[in-house]
């Protein structure tokens, strides 16, 4: 039987691949190059303007968000204020700026795509049917073998980060989109109808509303998700603890690895709370 399958030739699935990558590249270089540029400049403009705000005032307003998010509890703003002194003291205020601009990018990007796109898939059955087995794909593959396709259209640096990290975190807002539609009740969707709402109108007066503790559960696993790529996109340039965390790795220095690594923690859990207190303020 092995003999037999020998005799098969080799499907030709790289050189494809190849192909289609160097059409990409060569089609589209211009329109990557400006997305490139205008991307790299407006990410180092809110790097550079978060660098400017004095490290404690920005530590003073991360507090004073977290409690008032929390209505008026003291557990996650103390937290927030700790945790963030910790990472000053540390010497890592920098980078920790450069990775809240990766996160925040490429959580907005994922959010502005992903929530149309769970839109459409809870009104069209075909379109349902044809993006599922997408998102399945992009969960699925491993974060690294996003880097390929960033590389190969913008090079290195902080722009193929955040696009590799946007293709990472984009599945669960489109997904938990789509479902908080569908699990609208009907009888107030059929309400609507009787009323004589347009379609749009249904969306954003009864559709969206109800479903908006379900939506955002989903940003608030892809602001996760973008926060867990912070590390994989640093081996393609993007600056951040990330890079921290893989220099320490490849000079097996498990302090600063360490360190960068409870600096990551601790913004992963500020951005969770966060995230997770907007939602209950609606529910």
């Amino acid at each position: 039987m092995s003999q037999l399958l020998d005799l098969i030739p080799t499907i030709p699935v790289a050189e494809g691949a190849e192909i289609v990558m160097d059409w990409l590249t060569d089609t589209f270089a211009g329109l990557f190059g400006v997305i490139k540029e205008s991307g790299k400049f407006s990410m180092e403009f809110v790097t550079d303007f978060l660098v400017s705000i004095p490290p404690f005032l920005f530590i003073l307003i991360i507090g004073v968000l977290a409690f008032f998010a929390t209505k008026r509890k003291f557990g996650l703003a103390i937290f927030s204020i700790v945790g963030l002194l910790f990472i000053y003291n540390q010497g890592l205020w920098e980078e920790l700026m450069n990775t809240i601009t990766l996160v925040l990018f490429a959580s907005i990007l994922a959010v502005i795509i992903g929530i149309p796109l769970g839109i459409l898939m809870s009104k069209s059955k075909m379109a349902e049917a044809t993006i599922q087995p997408i998102l399945d794909f992009m969960q699925t593959m491993p974060g690294f073998v996003y880097l390929i396709p960033s590389v190969a259209f913008f090079g290195i640096g902080v722009v193929p980060g955040v696009f590799a990290s946007i293709i990472f975190a984009l599945p669960p807002v489109v997904r938990f989109t789509n479902l908080g539609i569908r699990q609208v009740p009907k009888e107030l969707v059929e309400a609507a109808d009787s009323y004589g709402s347009t379609g749009w109108q249904k969306l954003y007066k009864v559709e969206l509303p109800i479903a908006r503790s379900t939506i955002m559960a989903g940003v608030n696993q892809t602001v996760l998700l973008s926060l867990s790529m912070v590390v994989i996109a640093s081996m393609i340039g993007a600056p951040g603890i990330g890079r921290n965390v893989l220099s320490a790795l490849q000079q097996a220095n498990v302090g600063n690895g360490f360190v960068a690594g409870l600096s990551l923690v601790i913004l992963a859990i500020i951005f969770d709370r966060l995230t997770q207190s907007f939602n209950k303020k609606h529910d």
